[in-house]
């Protein structure tokens, strides 16, 4: 059988590998030059190491540990992470990593001769029983077609015309890796930490390598930039913020800032068409509030692979993909952005009354809400016929 992935991002790259492990013969196009990594970090929780597992791919790095939570702007915190043991069973599991990192490992799972870099895809079509991509250096067909191009998916406004565009979050976000010295450990950064402020968020998790990676968002329109650079704008922003944001940006150099609005994606009726399926963002394009959108797309990718080595057939695996994976993305989707609302509240009663809920609320619901999108197994679902 073969296949084409259009697209060679983590999540294209991950199906490939999965399908080239299970006998496929896979054709990747990616439009960049070498596979070249755009972005920052990437974190990775329990699904996503099951779902790399189920690929082939294996990917190390410092474990997140266990000590960190949600603080208030001022630095107190409003959710400990680390007095429970079943919540730290899954916080002291996960990895950030850089995405360089992640995608070589996905890339040493992908025969060098499937790989075509350098081809942008511009459309697809069905023929028949199978798929046919235009690039623009020509047509290629196969039996199965994923469309993994990115929330701006050719493969998606080909096959899908009456797919709503990606919508803007109304919140851009900074992204920064930065190097973690001697100085800056008596800043606090060797702990996990979302802070919650006034209309924005700040994140800082530690990463291998003595590194950590930071990140800002804000509600701003789409398409600003700061006057005097990205990071004179994040120093404005976040100035007089809890220890240690104002000591890490302090150190923090404007050629390591990374800035982009965010988009997602409205809820799609289906993923598949035909011999036809999307994954990762070019089907869910979630808003980041959760973490899991790489995640996700790793386990779109451990799915597909899995279904069709399980299911009878190429049509009852894309059936069952679509079943799967729309119902339990989309939930996720919609969940991500409920949290980028109580994240960014602005007005002071509203905040410190979210506050005072998340501070007395049972521990119990909070680590049934991390367990939902933890627990998933690549098998879930997936019965072999």
């Amino acid at each position: 059988m073969e296949a084409i992935v259009a697209g060679g991002g983590i999540g294209g790259l991950a199906v490939a590998a999965g399908l080239s492990r299970r006998g496929w013969d896979v054709t990747v196009l990616e439009r960049t030059g070498e596979f070249d990594v755009v972005g920052s970090a990437i974190s990775l929780w329990p699904n996503a190491f099951r779902a790399l597992e189920a690929v082939g791919a294996t990917v190390g790095g410092e474990r997140l540990g266990a000590e960190g939570g949600l603080r208030d702007w001022r630095g107190r915190w409003i959710v400990r992470m680390d007095d429970d043991e079943v919540a730290t069973g899954h916080t002291a599991k996960a990895v950030v990593t850089h995405r360089h990192d992640l995608r070589t490992a996905l890339l040493a799972q992908v025969p060098a001769h499937c790989r075509l870099a350098g081809v942008l895809v511009t459309g697809a079509r069905v023929e028949g029983s199978r798929a046919v991509v235009e690039h623009d250096g020509g047509e290629l067909s196969a039996d199965l077609l994923i469309g993994a191009d990115g929330v701006n998916s050719a493969v998606r406004r080909a096959l899908w015309p009456d797919a709503a565009p990606a919508r803007y979050s109304k919140h851009t976000a900074w992204r920064m890796i930065l190097p973690r010295p001697e100085t800056l450990m008596d800043a606090g950064v060797e702990i996990w930490a979302e802070t919650w402020g006034p209309g924005a968020v700040f994140g800082m998790f530690p990463m291998g390598g003595d590194r950590v990676y930071c990140y800002g968002t804000g509600a701003v329109p789409a398409g600003q930039r700061g006057v005097d650079g990205e990071l004179a704008e994040l120093r404005r922003r976040f100035e007089d913020w809890c220890e240690p944001i104002p000591t890490v940006l302090a150190a923090a150099t404007e050629e390591r800032v990374l800035r982009n609005d965010i988009y997602y994606l409205p809820r799609l009726p289906t993923y598949v068409h035909g011999p036809v399926a999307l994954l990762g963002d070019a089907a869910h394009a979630m808003t980041p509030n959760l973490g899991q959108g790489g995640c996700q797309a790793l386990e779109d990718a451990a799915t597909l692979s899995v279904a069709v080595e399980t299911q009878p057939d190429l049509a009852t695996a894309l059936r069952r993909y679509d079943e799967l994976r729309r119902p339990r993305t989309q939930a996720l989707g919609r969940k991500a952005l409920l949290s980028r609302d109580l994240s960014h509240l602005s007005w002071g009663p509203a905040r410190a009354a979210r506050n005072a809920v998340l501070r007395t609320l049972p521990r119990s619901v909070f680590v049934r809400s991390l367990a939902q999108p933890f627990s998933w197994r690549p098998e879930d679902g997936l019965v072999r016929t």
